[in-house]
């Protein structure tokens, strides 16, 4: 089990991580959803060691990673997103000094070399030079170090980065592998490769965890946000109106009407209000002939979409009204830029990472 309670991470006057905690359990593939910059290496680096945070702990199986990190550390694998691979060895000599490192005795070191090399498939390129490799089969090295010995944690800084299609599906059966005998932690900002991989999803944005769950329990989070209607009538006003004064609609815009009168409305919702029913009733009341209604359930993509924005909003209207000492204006959400992705870096190093010149 590992236990993150309250990380706090600076640099200088800039919060990577902003009281982050969170606790995982045995077995399951996590994933780390968040734009470049979010702090997702931040926290896995303090996670495994090589980072000490401002505030805060990290205990790994009972072990604190500060006070006890060698007994720490024996329960971890880990993959930084570039792998520190050796590229003037081959692959059967890099794993065998892995194998010395992490303290393997000797008599179990050939066995559990060759047992990293089948579970990589990398039985044909063992007598290589790591130079000579492709990244694909470089990045296979690099997972092979990471679960040599067979540690029960495995942690992957964005696995399958810079890989083509054809790669990156390897890396992920490989992963789907791992996940039946180890806990598996995995980062990335790639919305498909997390959900299809993981059990449960924890996104982070800005240094904060703003949600967490399975996948299905994110989409439902967010519930229908919005409903399109077709109905039949003369007065689009007051259908319009009518619609309008549902609990749970917040507004009604008419997207189309034809010369029959059909007319087709679309209704923003309140997160997670489910209006099917009351609005059958009302059409029913009214006389209204309904020819179409349907709602639009969120997709994880979405869900992150939405999160994600919904900070950026906040900051801003805070930094605002920091700025002005008068209560903000409100912001138009459709004139707002979305921070997925977007970011100059792709590390968390406040160096490199991209805090946003807005935010900053």
């Amino acid at each position: 089990m590992i236990e993150v309670r309250n990380l706090v991470k600076r640099y200088g006057d800039y919060p990577a991580l902003d009281d982050v905690s969170f606790t995982l359990e045995d077995g399951k593939i996590y994933g780390f959803l968040g734009p470049n910059g979010a702090g997702k290496t931040t926290t896995m680096n303090i996670m495994t060691g090589y980072l000490t945070p401002t505030e805060g702990e990290v205990v790994i199986n009972g072990h604190s990673i500060a006070k006890e990190p060698e007994k720490a550390k024996r329960s971890i694998g880990y993959l930084p997103e570039i792998p520190p691979l050796y590229t003037d060895m081959t692959v059967t000599e890099y794993l065998r000094f892995a194998a010395e490192l992490k303290k393997i005795p000797a008599k179990d070191r050939a066995d559990a070399v060759n047992e990293v090399i089948t579970l990589s498939k990398l039985e044909d390129v063992t007598d290589r030079l790591i130079a000579n490799l492709s990244k694909g089969y470089k990045q296979r090295v690099g997972l092979a170090q990471a679960v040599l010995g067979m540690p029960e944690i495995v942690i992957l800084d964005e696995p399958t980065a810079g890989l083509d299609p054809k790669q990156i599906i390897e890396i992920r059966n490989l992963i789907r592998s791992l996940g039946k005998d180890h806990t598996v932690i995995l980062s990335s900002h790639i919305l498909s490769e997390i959900q299809e991989l993981c059990d449960s999803i924890i996104i982070i944005h800005h240094g904060r965890i703003i949600a967490d769950g399975t996948p299905q329990e994110l989409e439902e989070k967010l519930g229908n946000s919005s409903m399109e209607l077709t109905v039949k009538t003369d007065d689009t006003a007051a259908a319009v109106e009518l619609f309008g004064a549902i609990p749970g609609v917040e507004s009604v815009t008419v997207s189309d009407r034809s010369a029959d009168t059909e007319t087709s409305l679309d209704l923003k919702l309140t997160r997670g209000a489910d209006v099917r029913e009351d609005i059958f009733n009302t059409c029913v009341e009214k006389g209204l002939p309904l020819l179409m209604m349907k709602a639009s359930q969120f997709s994880l993509e979405q869900v992150f979409l939405e999160l994600t924005r919904e900070r950026r909003l906040v900051r801003r209207r805070i930094r605002k009204s920091t700025e002005s000492d008068q209560v903000p204006e409100p912001i138009d959400d459709e004139t707002q830029e979305l921070s997925y992705g977007e970011a100059p870096g792709s590390s968390d190093d406040p160096g490199s990472d991209g805090m946003e010149k807005e935010d900053a």
